[in-house]
């Protein structure tokens, strides 16, 4: 049996786990962030997470996919969770980056609003 098809199925079913809750939550709480950048426009800020979330969804799932293609042929259940691991917290790195890079637009773009 090939266990690249087992890892690609792991892996996916993890990451798209793991990128719907966490693009779930993002989206829960960022309407109030982002409510913050069009005051009196509730459904304009509605709009524009929405927009945010698709992004972030196709962006990290595409990648996920993408990936499927650079994994070396795997030999052994112990080099399967060793990939599976290793590509996961790149996934998870990759998101918490992003989250941080959108925080910090944001934020810098909500101070010149202020000012």
């Amino acid at each position: 049996m090939n266990l690249n098809i087992i890892g690609y199925f792991i892996y996916l079913g993890i990451t798209i786990f793991i990128i719907l809750k966490v693009g779930k939550i993002c989206y829960k709480n960022g309407n109030i962030y982002v409510a913050e950048l069009i005051p009196n426009h509730a459904d304009i800020c509605q709009k524009i997470n929405q927009v945010l979330l698709l992004g972030y969804y196709l962006l990290n799932i595409g990648y996920c996919a993408m990936t499927l293609i650079s994994w070396q042929k795997i030999q052994s259940a112990t080099q399967l969770i060793a990939t599976i691991g290793i590509k996961t917290s790149i996934i998870i790195f990759i998101i918490s980056i992003l989250h941080y890079l959108n925080i910090i637009i944001l934020t810098k773009y909500i101070h010149k609003l202020i000012k």
